[in-house]
């Protein structure tokens, strides 16, 4: 995959040369470029004005954002668009956003946009109902958790497809060695090497998360007969 990011600050993403996304980097199953769109303004290496009409703060122009998009040469690329206004990010949208060959981000600051920019954008994505001061961090949340989905990024195929909001309810509680830290125990069905009793365990303990925690989720989630069953005797154990 070929990433590419429009931005102010190319030096607040250092944390795509490390970890999980260093790796790929390294594998060459991704390429990330940075562009610092300040390059390409015309008026002064200015690249935000007064709105016109009146308002507080400045937008970003539009210029310095076409002339950076169109120095890439890229092919019907999916552009993304920091913005608050935008839809709501979700592990289905990294999985979508996986898919592509090739992505470019826009990270803009101030108070907006000049509104000519989307005619760019093929996506609008937000990370929450909050405001950051530039998109640079929303960019590398969306990176991060689209490239770990790409095949080969991660060891194992399955590492991802268990996670929390992969299989649409959270993941179950996972331990490790030792069995008996500070007097907390390991569950002895865990210990017992019965491969389906360890499978039921783990899909009620998945359930019962998802139902305290996120009831939500469930909302969207399409229930077998199997998980119906152990959710209903969940509920009356409560």
């Amino acid at each position: 995959m070929k990433i590419d990011i429009l931005t102010l600050f190319p030096e607040m993403f250092a944390p795509l040369e490390h970890s999980i996304i260093g790796k790929a980097r390294e594998k060459n199953l991704l390429d990330i470029n940075y562009h610092n769109f300040r390059d390409f303004a015309e008026k002064s290496r200015h690249v935000d004005d007064e709105p016109y009409g009146g308002g507080q703060g400045m937008l970003l122009r539009a210029q310095p954002i076409f002339d950076t998009i169109e120095s890439l040469n890229s092919t019907r690329p999916r552009v993304i668009l920091l913005d608050p206004a935008g839809k709501k990010f979700t592990q289905k949208i990294a999985e979508d956003l996986a898919k592509e060959n090739e992505l470019i981000f826009i990270c803009g600051h101030y108070e907006g946009y000049d509104e000519r920019i989307k005619t760019l954008v093929t996506d609008e994505i937000s990370l929450g109902d909050f405001v950051l001061t530039g998109g640079e961090l929303a960019a590398m949340t969306i990176i991060d958790a689209t490239v770990r989905l790409i095949p080969e990024v991660l060891g194992k195929e399955s590492s991802h497809q268990e996670d929390s909001f992969s299989s649409g309810l959270l993941e179950y509680p996972q331990y490790t060695r030792p069995y008996d830290y500070r007097g907390m125990k390991v569950p002895e069905v865990l210990m017992s090497g019965h491969h389906e009793n360890i499978r039921k365990w783990r899909l009620k303990e998945s359930l019962r998360k998802t139902y305290l925690r996120r009831p939500d989720l469930l909302n969207f989630y399409e229930l077998s007969a199997e998980e119906e069953e152990i959710l209903n005797n969940i509920k009356k154990e409560l």
